[in-house]
């Protein structure tokens, strides 16, 4: 088979390795793929979004399976797109990708099947909005509708902090369309986890569970970013609270979606927290994480590119899919001032000191005689372990050998499950 992987961060990057695994792959392409793509795979210079080159170039290679990494594709069609023209490709079409790129949409979506979520009120008009927040009470989470790049969702602490994320969002166009609408919902305190599954619309296998780490620096202080590292599996999360949230979560989102004639197709995300009161969903996402896929599939062992070829046939029920019981850890190496601006094309050296079974997953890298530094987040490294400390360990007595100006991690990925 000829496989195209579209996207160029650490996920795609992680899709590719794990997908040139199966004995089924013949060649492999990125689009637009990183400096860590282009050493097992070619890379295609086509932009994710860029949806009709990414089709004729589909056509011209001749691939048989497209798989999508980032929701921006999958918010604007590109399955539609691809499907229309015979065009074998994994991910849900535009109208199943809304229970990620429409927090509206999702909401009324859970409210209306009794999916288990935050309780809030949806707004299109500011002074509404505003004079909802005025009288709810603290600390409350104020969302954009659209896609904002893991920028729409503010918690905010105080009234002001609340009423100036409304104002950004639906007076100032900071988020763009993004912000036409918002939702003012209530703050859940928790334990935060990653479930993902696939699904081929009927059938719904989990994947093992994961956490990740949005703040920036150590003990979760500092701004919101993309995601800084991330473990599997989270000791809090045993095999009886994944049942029940397939139980009370992920079966009936897939059955509500089909009764909503949006059947849904691909990996689906639910974002959860593990409340007082039980399992809640914050968000779903309509595709592989990004860092928790970095940490998820060295744990698969069945062979990926059946499973999403089972998916796409509708024969998931059909496959058992094996997962390994030893953890994994992925930390992530950001450029200096990131998640705020940052600079690019700083030399990476030392990527050829890791040990052997340290796995370094390229995000924002280029080759430019060699690889450097372009992106925020610049590389992922990861470590698989008989236990959540050796891969900890692995990682960290490795993670300094990699070097590139102003390079900036986390110590403390995966701490809470060793201390």
């Amino acid at each position: 088979m000829k496989v195209m992987v579209i996207g160029n961060g650490a996920r795609e990057h992680t899709l590719v390795w794990k997908i040139k695994q199966s004995p089924k792959v013949k060649e492999l392409f990125a689009a637009p793929g990183n400096a860590g793509t282009a050493g097992i795979a070619q890379n295609l210079d086509i932009p994710a979004t860029d949806i009709e080159a990414l089709a004729r170039a589909a056509e011209d290679l001749k691939i048989d399976l497209t798989v999508v990494g980032p929701e921006a594709p999958l918010a604007a069609g590109i399955v539609d797109v691809f499907q229309k023209r015979k065009l074998r490709i994994f991910g849900p079409t535009r109208a199943a990708a809304q229970i990620e790129a429409s927090k509206v949409f999702s909401k009324n979506l859970m409210q209306k099947y009794g999916i288990p979520c935050a309780r809030g009120e949806i707004f299109s008009s500011y002074s509404e909005a505003r004079d909802y927040v005025k009288s709810h009470e603290l600390p409350m989470v104020v969302k954009a509708d659209g896609l904002a790049a893991g920028k729409g969702v503010t918690v905010a602490s105080s009234r002001d902090q609340a009423l100036q994320a409304l104002s950004d969002a639906m007076e100032k166009k900071t988020l763009g369309d993004a912000g036409n609408k918002v939702i003012v919902e209530e703050c859940f305190t928790g334990k935060e986890v990653s479930l993902l599954a696939f699904t081929d619309g009927k059938s719904v296998s989990p994947m093992v569970p994961a956490c990740d780490y949005k703040r920036v620096f150590d003990n979760d202080e500092g701004p919101n970013t993309g995601g800084m590292g991330g473990y599997s599996p989270p000791g809090f999360f045993d095999q009886a609270m994944v049942d029940e949230a397939v139980r009370t979560v992920l079966e009936p989102a897939v059955r509500a979606m089909a009764t909503e004639k949006t059947p849904y197709r691909g990996v689906l995300y639910a974002g959860l927290m593990l409340t007082a009161d039980g399992i809640r969903v914050l968000e779903f996402n309509a595709r592989f994480g990004d860092p928790e896929t970095q940490v998820m599939l060295p744990r698969l062992k069945t062979d990926l590119v059946d499973i999403m070829l089972a998916v796409i046939d509708g024969k998931l029920g059909k496959m058992n899919i094996e997962w390994s019981p030893d953890p994994c850890v992925g930390v992530v190496m950001a450029s200096a001032g990131y998640p705020g601006k940052y600079q690019v094309g700083f030399p990476i050296t030392g990527l050829d000191k890791v040990d052997k079974d340290i796995m370094v997953f390229h995000a924002g890298t280029a080759l430019k005689g060699g690889v450097v530094t372009n992106g925020g987040r610049v590389l992922t490294v990861v470590a698989n372990g008989k236990t959540i400390s050796e891969a900890r360990s692995k990682i960290y007595s490795n993670i300094s050998r990699i070097k590139f100006e102003g390079c900036h991690y986390r110590k403390d990925i995966a701490a809470r499950e060793v201390n």
